[in-house]
């Protein structure tokens, strides 16, 4: 009997589907005959681990349960397949009994966290698919985008965020409070550091049980030239003043040498958290505010065109004027077109800046999104000023045309391409700043 074991592993080894049917046709019984006396290499176990698809189709085609046995250290086969990245296994296994994507290991894992850790990036979309919910389960307190940080695993880390990542999932913290960036700092794991700050809404000033923010736990550690970058992107994202100046303060003497005065405070301006918090609140109120009153006048003067309506229904003319509608229309059709574009680009633009200021995203308190709403302001008043010239423009006499219509188109269109340069000068600037956040 030990012989046939001994043949059984061997075949496992090699993938020898043959062998496996030779020795189930002489014995029906010597897999679970191995699986309740061996502890460890396991036939499905050993097949799984090395990539034999051939071999575990046909022991599950016989014997479907023994995806549900586990080793010595509580491994399903699943647990195999997926830290070894064996896709096409992980999708049998799976069919087979998709519960097992939720089992745990020994240490608490279960085949999600090992694929995660050892960034097989095919099989977590795979185990993600079957089961969403394994990447929820926690692990000695830490997240499965805690293992992907500490294991740098940045690939596996943005298909996660992508899939599953919300606010409360991102800002989760282990043991010692420490949320993901905490651990990609302290790793100095720079492409990782400027994805959770560009593309999630990861709280940049966060504490963990020792009241140390990510600018503290950098500050701690070995200085090099990474530091520079980590401290451009947190500054970039409004990391706390103190922590950062004493940052600072610890870069080595030999790097702040090679930097002269003026780059020096390129690279590390003075911050006021404070001020800058004052300021963003002061902007945003403006824009609350004048977003509002465009947006009454914009809609006031789309439903009160200018000329007025037609009071009563008149059907000698062609075609027939109709109680209600706007004169100019009829008088003015290619300028009533016109002032109907602008007028509902003003009011959408506004609209959308109230919607979003009474949101209460996270990520619209970053100074960049301002930014944007300032950009989309800019946009709505440059419509307004297009209604507004098209607007005296059907209400004024013909007869003084030829004075009034020339100095207002002089003065809308210096307007317009003063706003154009500003807005032109602004979304420059925004690109230059994100082209060089995903540099640092």
């Amino acid at each position: 009997m030990e012989r046939a074991e001994r043949l059984l592993f061997d075949a496992s080894l090699e993938g020898d589907v043959t062998l496996l049917q030779t020795l189930l046709q002489d014995d029906p019984l010597i897999l679970d005959r191995v699986t309740v006396n061996r502890c460890d290499d396991m036939p499905l176990h050993v097949a799984s681990m090395l990539g034999h698809i051939d071999f575990v189709n046909e022991i599950l085609s016989r014997k479907p349960q023994l995806a549900t046995e586990s080793d010595s250290q509580r491994r399903l086969p699943l647990h195999v397949a997926s830290a070894k990245g064996r896709v096409e296994i992980v999708k049998v296994l799976i069919s087979a009994h998709p519960e097992t994507c939720l089992a745990r290991d020994r240490d608490g894992r279960n085949p999600l966290h090992l694929a995660a850790i050892k960034g097989r990036y095919e099989v977590v979309k795979e185990l993600l698919q079957a089961q969403p919910h394994a990447g929820r389960a926690l692990v000695q307190q830490e997240t499965i985008l805690h293992l992907c940080v500490k294991h740098n695993q940045l690939e596996v880390l943005k298909l996660l965020v992508e899939s599953m990542g919300d606010h409360e999932l991102v800002n989760s913290k282990d043991g010692d409070g420490n949320n993901i960036l905490h651990l990609a700092v302290a790793d100095k794991q720079i492409e990782t550091i400027n994805f959770l700050l560009l593309n999630t809404t990861i709280e940049v000033n966060a504490t963990n049980t020792n009241g140390e923010t990510s600018t503290d736990i950098l500050s701690q550690g070995p200085k090099d030239v990474k530091d520079q970058q980590i401290i451009r992107s947190l500054m970039r994202a409004d990391a706390i003043e103190s922590e950062t100046k004493g940052l600072i303060e610890k870069i080595p003497q030999k790097w702040r040498s090679k930097m002269s005065s003026k780059n020096y405070k390129t690279l590390f301006p003075p911050f006021n958290q404070k001020n800058r918090e004052d300021w963003l609140d002061k902007k945003r109120n403006t824009l609350m505010v004048v977003a509002s009153l465009i947006a009454t006048m914009a809609f006031q003067i789309g439903t009160n065109p200018p000329s007025g309506v037609w009071q009563e229904n008149s059907y000698d003319t062609n075609p027939p004027q109709l109680a209600g509608y706007a004169v100019m229309a009829y008088n003015h059709p290619t300028l009533h077109h016109i002032f109907l574009i602008s007028n509902t680009v003003g009011f959408i633009s506004t609209l959308s800046i109230i919607l979003l200021l009474i949101s209460g995203l996270p990520f619209l308190k970053r100074r960049g999104y301002t930014w944007i709403m300032m950009v989309i302001m800019w946009i709505a008043t440059t419509a307004m000023s297009i209604t507004y010239y098209v607007s005296i423009t059907v209400t004024t006499p013909l007869n003084r045309a030829k004075t009034i219509r020339p100095v207002s188109i002089i003065i809308v269109f210096v307007w317009i391409g003063l706003m154009t340069l500003v807005v032109g000068g602004h979304i420059i600037r925004l690109m230059a700043v994100t082209k060089k956040d995903q540099k640092a």
